[in-house]
């Protein structure tokens, strides 16, 4: 495609398009009962989008689609580099080496694990099984539209593999603290917290789900 002025102007108004999705989606979020249960900008953000594209997408000029193509691919992967800047060293030495190994054994085993049982017993094919796997054992939906296109997988896998681990991350979210109250757990705040935050995927969802039982593990 030629670089002119005009259809600059067009891929602008395409990455415009995404940014005012964005803006939108942090809003929401802010909503109370949306923010209570912790759902992140980046799942309302997913929804707006699944939403759109099956009502209106025939509205949406041609000429942004290369603009809105930019910011699913080149402005994402800077986005994810631009959030892994938000963990510093000093923070991976506070979760302690337990709560980093944990991590470690959680991430491995459920990613190998999730990978070959969504391929040898649920028979799913092999994208749909790794996406499913990686927001699983990462960082949820995040980790998802980051694998996508490293695997240059088709966007409705992705969109199977954002809904299954948003739906598993929130169902934990509430009945984590439940067993933890019950005693059914048997852990104290310390290994609660630790055991959240190796299990669910979502950031949100794990301060939530440490917040339910008095913010005492949130940490």
């Amino acid at each position: 495609m030629a670089f002119s002025k005009e259809n600059i102007r067009f891929t602008l108004n395409g990455i415009l398009f995404v940014a005012l999705f964005a803006i939108a989606a942090i809003q929401i979020s802010q909503i109370g009962f949306i923010k209570h249960l912790a759902i992140s900008p980046l799942i309302i953000g997913i929804v707006l989008g699944m939403f759109y594209a099956n009502t209106l997408r025939n509205q949406l000029p041609k000429e942004w689609v290369p603009g809105i193509v930019f910011s699913a691919k080149q402005l994402l992967r800077l986005a994810i580099i631009f959030y892994g800047f938000r963990i510093t060293f000093q923070q991976i030495m506070e979760v302690g080496a337990a709560g980093f190994t944990v991590s470690v054994v959680m991430l491995t085993t459920t990613l190998l694990l999730g990978s070959w049982a969504g391929m040898k017993l649920f028979k799913m094919d092999r994208d749909t099984s790794v996406l499913t796997a990686a927001g699983s054992s990462i960082c949820g939906a995040a980790a998802v539209l980051a694998t996508e296109p490293v695997l240059k997988a088709e966007a409705h896998k992705s969109a199977v593999a954002v809904g299954t681990v948003v739906l598993f991350g929130t169902v934990s979210m509430f009945l984590y603290p439940m067993l933890y109250k019950s005693g059914i757990l048997g852990m104290d705040p310390e290994a609660y917290g630790i055991y959240v935050g190796g299990t669910v995927h979502e950031v949100a969802q794990v301060v939530a789900a440490g917040e339910a039982i008095g913010g005492c593990c949130r940490r």
